[in-house]
């Protein structure tokens, strides 16, 4: 009679107390996929939800079916306020949230982002994600729990109201809509306006019903969204900017296989480019069929009233400065400098 070691004794009785099969059984099964769920609060045929189509495409055939991603859109799963919480706890293992759901969390200089008149252009923005600023940035996500992979971009806001938005004066006493952040609070009461707080998923209703007059955000999310059918007035200000922040629980990533790490980045990094490079031709895609809706008035600002927005708005820089990092801010003028763009 074969008498067994202690440790292994055990360990074989635990597997049959449990009702989970024994060494033997488990070198005969199948290995079980990798879930990856990726959760998100925008539409499928947005830059993110497209770009998180791509790379559930790309890391599935990657991986050669060692990993499945299930992408979860539109708030079907999480909520902005929870899913966050959810990632953390391991409930959910990617998400792609705006850069300004940091804040809240406790890494507030990815509200610097949020900044009225920040990114002088597209270039600038770019210099900032790729270099050593954005790596920085997601740095101080790790002892949270959270691995950042990549910035990936939706575009230029607008404004949208049921009054038309020129000057600075006509955002008086209204009621905008705006995602949990002290800079765009900061920035609304700087025109004046009354910032509130709502969920993604909550905005359209608060818009139908008057609980909030008019919002922010980019043109492919006012479409997809419907909001332009509850909006009579569209303002193309491009005065700040949405992106978002892909991102991973840590843990989760951590105790992957190295070679399925490795493909992983690889699909993210092709997904990266694919939703970057689709992100202007969704926004300028959307801004014409609202155009062509015939339900929301589009209204360009001219040179001249862009800056007076300018004017009213470049302070929030300064009156934000304590919170999301002056060396921070600074730091991003000099790259705006570097790509000939005066900051004042």
């Amino acid at each position: 009679m074969t008498i067994l070691p202690l440790r292994t004794a055990l360990a074989a009785c635990a597997l049959v107390t449990l009702g989970l099969p024994q060494p033997a059984a488990l070198a005969q099964q199948p290995q079980q996929p990798i879930i990856i769920k990726f959760s998100h609060v925008v539409a499928n045929d947005t830059p993110k939800g497209k770009g998180a189509e791509r790379f559930k495409e790309l890391a599935e055939k990657a991986t050669q079916g060692r990993v499945k991603v299930e992408v979860y859109p539109n708030s079907t799963l999480y909520k902005d306020k929870e899913e966050l919480e959810a990632l953390q706890l391991g409930s959910v293992q990617m998400l792609a949230p705006s850069l300004a759901k940091f804040g809240p969390l406790g890494a507030r200089e990815f509200e610097v982002f949020d900044l009225p008149y920040i990114f002088p252009d597209k270039a600038v923005l770019k210099r900032v994600t790729e270099g050593p600023i954005g790596q920085g940035l997601f740095q101080k996500l790790e002892g949270k729990g959270i691995k950042g992979l990549a910035y990936w971009d939706n575009g230029m806001k607008v404004m949208t109201a049921n009054r038309p938005l020129h000057k600075v004066a006509d955002f008086r006493a209204l009621k905008m809509r705006i995602q949990s952040s002290k800079v765009l609070d900061e920035q609304f009461r700087a025109l004046k306006a009354n910032p509130q707080v709502l969920a993604f998923s909550e905005v359209y209703q608060a818009m139908q019903t008057g609980v909030v007059d008019g919002s922010e955000n980019t043109p492919s999310n006012v479409y997809t969204q419907k909001m332009h059918e509850v909006q009579s007035n569209l303002t193309v200000s491009d005065h700040g900017y949405i992106g978002y922040a892909v991102i991973v629980n840590k843990k989760f990533w951590e105790a992957l296989p190295g070679d399925i790490r490795s493909q992983l980045e690889a699909a993210m990094k092709q997904a990266t480019l694919y939703a970057n490079t689709i992100a202007q031709k969704e926004n300028d895609d959307a801004l014409a069929a609202i155009k062509a809706s015939g339900k929301t008035r589009v209204y360009t600002l001219s040179e001249q009233e862009k800056a007076e927005w300018r004017r009213a708005l470049l302070p929030v820089h300064k009156s934000m400065a304590a919170r999301v990092g002056a060396d921070l801010i600074e730091a991003i003028y000099k790259e705006s400098e570097a790509a000939g763009v005066k900051m004042n």
